[in-house]
C-alpha cells in the first residue's frame, strides 16, 4: 500500500471524495489495463459516469490531491510503486463518435482507430493516420499524437476539456499550440472530446489506405507483444529506431525487458519484466544512442507513479 504525505491520510482517499455515479476503486491494480502490463496501483481509480459527473469529481475533490489521466493504457509506462491520488480512466460516456459533413465530433476516450474507421464509412478523408495510433482522441489531443504522415495539427478544428476545477474549456488548433509529439494546452486539462475536419472523398479509396496503413503497421511492428508503442521521439530530421540500431541496441535485454528485434524504437515485456526495467533499459538505450551518435533521445513514452518503495 501506497504511503502518503498528505496531513489528513487518516481518512482514505476514496472516502473525501464526492458522491459520484461512476465507479469508484481504491488500491486499483493498473498493470491488467496498460499495454506493457506492469505497474503498481492507483491509489484511487475513477471512471466516472460522464462529463458532468467528471465535473463533479474535480469540483470537490482537495486541491493537494493529484490527478493522473489514462486512456487505453497506451504509451504509458507505469511504475512499480504505483500513482498518488486519483487516477482517472474514461470510459463509455466519453467514447461517442459522430459525424456532420466533412467534420467528426468525437469523445476522449473514442479509440482513435474507431475514428479513423467512422470517418472512412462516412467518406471523411485525412483521418486515415489516426488508424495508426494506438490510444484515444484525449491522448492524441495531449501529445499531438500522429503516424503515416498525419497528425492532430492537421485535422483538430476544436478541443474540449475540463480544468482542475471542473471548468468547462475550449480551445481552437492554435490556442493548442500543437508542435510535434507536443500541446501547449495547460497540464491540468482533463480532455474530454474533440472536432475534428476532413475532406469529402470516396469511402472505397478512404478503406484502401486504411488497408495498407494496417498491412504497414503488421509488417514493421511488434503489435501482438506487450509494449507501449514508439519509446522515443524522432529528433529534428532523424528517425530514432536508426540511431538505436546504430547504437547496437536491437534485441538488448535487460531481466524481462527488451528491445524489439522487429522495430529498435519499441520496448519489450517479454513476460518477466518489471516497470523498472523497462524504463532501465530505456535509459541504457538513450546513453548508448548519445555515445555512438551526439543524439540525446527524448522518451515519447509517459512514465507515470513512483519507483517501487518510494514514498508517495
Amino acid at each position: 500500500m501506497m504511503a502518503s504525505l498528505r496531513p489528513d491520510s487518516a481518512v482514505p482517499l476514496a472516502e473525501r471524495l464526492p458522491p459520484l455515479r461512476g465507479r469508484v476503486t481504491a488500491n486499483a491494480p493498473l498493470s491488467a489495463i496498460t499495454w506493457f502490463a506492469v505497474g503498481g496501483p492507483a491509489e484511487v481509480l475513477v471512471r466516472p459516469a460522464d462529463e458532468d459527473d467528471l465535473a463533479t469529481l474535480l469540483a470537490g475533490l482537495p486541491p493537494e490531491v493529484p490527478v493522473t489521466v489514462i486512456g487505453v493504457g497506451s504509451n504509458l509506462l507505469v511504475r512499480d510503486g504505483g500513482v498518488p491520488g486519483v487516477v482517472l480512466r474514461l470510459g463509455k460516456g466519453f467514447a461517442g463518435i459522430k459525424t456532420d459533413g466533412t467534420e467528426v465530433t468525437a469523445g476522449a476516450a473514442a479509440l482513435d482507430l474507431n475514428v479513423a474507421l467512422t470517418a472512412g464509412e462516412a467518406g471523411i478523408a485525412g483521418l486515415e493516420f489516426l488508424s495508426g495510433v494506438p490510444g484515444t482522441i484525449g491522448g492524441a489531443l495531449r501529445m499531438n499524437a500522429g503516424a503515416y504522415g498525419g497528425d492532430m495539427a492537421q485535422v483538430l478544428v476544436e478541443a474540449r476539456a475540463l480544468d482542475r476545477q471542473g471548468n468547462r474549456q475550449t480551445a481552437t488548433l492554435t490556442e493548442m499550440g500543437l508542435t510535434y509529439r507536443h500541446s501547449e494546452a495547460p497540464a491540468d486539462w482533463i480532455f474530454t472530446g474533440a472536432t475534428l475536419h476532413g475532406t469529402e472523398a470516396d469511402p472505397k479509396s478512404i478503406g484502401a489506405r486504411l488497408a495498407e496503413i494496417r498491412a504497414n503497421r503488421e509488417a514493421a511492428q511488434p503489435i501482438r507483444a506487450k509494449t507501449g508503442g514508439s519509446t522515443f521521439k524522432n529528433p529534428p530530421g532523424q528517425k530514432a529506431w536508426e540511431l538505436i540500431d546504430k547504437a547496437g541496441c536491437r534485441g538488448l535485454m535487460l531481466g524481462g525487458a527488451q528491445v524489439s528485434e522487429k522495430h529498435t524504437n519499441f520496448l519489450i515485456n517479454t513476460g518477466t519484466a518489471t516497470a523498472a526495467e523497462i524504463e532501465a533499459l530505456g535509459e541504457e538505450v538513450r546513453r548508448r544512442v548519445l555515445e555512438t551518435s551526439g543524439v540525446t533521445l527524448e522518451w515519447e513514452i509517459k512514465r507515470i507513479g513512483v519507483s517501487s518503495g518510494e514514498v508517495a
